[in-house]
């Protein structure tokens, strides 16, 4: 048997379903020993709210994508194909294509060293934001730097024409659409 890794493209948001209902058809169909992993790389999102309570939640680092070991054949790359939420294989002439030992590396390297939860909105040196609260509740003002450990922002506000660098609180800004 000759297991390899391929990439699926699923529907965005349906990465853990598609996941599910590959092992449920494994399971069905008695055919454990041609499929050896299925996976669905994530990392973890701090969700900041106005309460100062983190959430850690997961997010997909490849949203749309799940990554599976298997001995591929035509019966079965069609059957996975044919189940719901899933769009195709990854792969060249409409034929699935297994990932290269490089590519399906990083992706196992990223799973397992996981970095410490990101803030689920990030913001850039010199993006505007809006104040939401406090003392400068509807100032615009420019980000200068960006302190994810304790959850605050230095921002360059202009008051009465002078630019003042302030410290704030994430959840008491808004970006800017």
């Amino acid at each position: 048997m000759a297991m390899e890794w391929y990439a699926i493209q699923t529907y965005s948001g349906s990465e853990q379903s598609v996941k599910k209902a590959i092992e449920n058809m494994v399971r069905e169909n008695n055919i454990a020993d041609r499929v050896q992993e299925i996976i669905v790389p994530t990392e973890d999102v701090i969700e900041l709210s106005k309460k100062s309570k983190n959430k850690v939640t997961e997010r997909s680092l490849y949203p749309g994508y799940v990554f599976i070991k298997v001995d591929l054949d035509t019966v079965l790359w069609h059957k996975i194909q044919s189940l719901s939420r899933v769009s195709r294989f990854i792969g060249e002439s409409k034929k699935p294509t297994p990932l290269s030992d490089a590519d399906i590396g990083n992706i196992l390297e990223k799973m397992t060293n996981r970095a410490a939860p990101k803030p689920k909105i990030y913001y850039e040196k010199g993006e505007v934001v809006r104040i939401i609260e406090g003392p400068f509740a509807n100032f615009t003002a420019t980000v200068e730097e960006y302190d994810v450990q304790h959850r605050k922002l230095k921002l360059n506000v202009s008051i009465f024409g002078r630019n003042t660098l302030i410290e704030i609180l994430y959840s008491q800004v808004e970006k800017i659409i």
